[in-house]
């Protein structure tokens, strides 16, 4: 399906990976006793990229946690703004790699078992760009205009994100629970992906997490392969980040001794995500997924409740 040979694409867009990090390493300001102060960040990044690259949901909801924990430890204080931007750094590896794996993975599916589907190339790409048309603008409007209330639309959206993570939960064990996968993708689904977008791209601008996970819950409930799920998920996920991180750059907002610890971390958690999510099969990854988007979401909210 592909004039690549298996994990040409993931090498090759690794090299340039390693390359920005290197590249960063020699021209960002970093404190050197910060680094050592915040050595637990390589495994805190390896953790929230696999976690968001299994799920395609992004991994703020890991890193928001541990910035919090951080801050009261006073280790580390980093305002809300640079937290999303180190967020959005922070993705720009770990998230590109996921979508480099399960990229390579469309082009080189192997038979699909029983109740399962192979995803068309065309699919996997329709969903993508369609989606990524109208929440990049979104986005970027987003960060230079925004006037929104941060702590009302995080309450609602993550009240949002537990309907649809015990949607998945329910759907996955009653009547999604025998039935085949769409081989698919249906224009009705292309229509409801085209209108979460926008106010995903509001949501990503705001906190580095929003656009991935809506694709790929809505993906999910509506019982398509993992592949299209996840994989299309990361790297709309990936594209955002990246694009994001600009603005945060010019603002300086980014805490670079965070990236350089947990971005290389977050790549390497990007790499081992795909056969992990594989691993698990459809199901349990699924029933994960949606215990984890719920559970998060209940933790978030606490947080800013306290």
């Amino acid at each position: 399906m592909s004039a690549l040979p298996r994990g040409r694409l993931v090498w090759i867009g690794g090299s340039i990976l390693l390359a920005a990090f290197i590249a960063l390493f020699f021209i960002v300001p970093y404190d050197t006793n910060l680094l050592r102060s915040l050595w637990f960040l390589p495994g805190v990044g390896i953790v929230g990229a696999i976690i968001a690259n299994t799920s395609g949901t992004g991994g703020g909801v890991v890193f928001v946690p541990v910035f919090n924990a951080a801050r009261e430890w006073g280790v580390m204080d980093l305002q809300p703004l640079q937290v999303v931007g180190v967020s959005m750094a922070i993705q720009s590896f770990g998230m590109t790699m996921g979508a480099l794996r399960w990229t390579d993975r469309l082009f080189h599916q192997p038979d699909p078992e029983p109740l399962h589907a192979l995803v068309r190339p065309r699919d996997f790409f329709v969903v993508a760009l369609g989606v990524l048309a109208l929440s990049l603008p979104a986005m970027l409007l987003t960060q230079r205009l925004t006037a929104f209330d941060q702590h009302a639309v995080l309450m609602g959206y993550k009240a949002f994100s537990i309907v649809l993570g015990v949607a998945l939960i329910v759907s996955t064990w009653t009547v999604n629970l025998a039935r085949p996968e769409k081989g698919r993708l249906e224009r009705f689904d292309l229509v409801a992906l085209l209108l979460i977008a926008v106010p995903g791209g509001i949501l990503t601008a705001l906190f580095s997490v929003g656009i991935g996970e809506l694709v790929a819950l809505y993906l999910f409930i509506r019982h398509y392969p993992v592949l299209l799920c996840t994989g299309a998920a990361c790297l709309i996920s990936s594209v955002s980040v990246i694009l994001g991180s600009i603005w945060h750059l010019e603002a300086g907002t980014i805490q670079w001794e965070v990236v350089l610890l947990a971005g290389p971390a977050a790549a390497l958690g990007g790499f081992l995500a795909r056969p992990i999510a594989l691993w698990l099969g459809a199901r349990r990854l699924k029933t994960l997924d949606g215990a984890w988007i719920v559970l998060s979401a209940l933790y978030l909210l606490w947080l800013n409740w306290r």
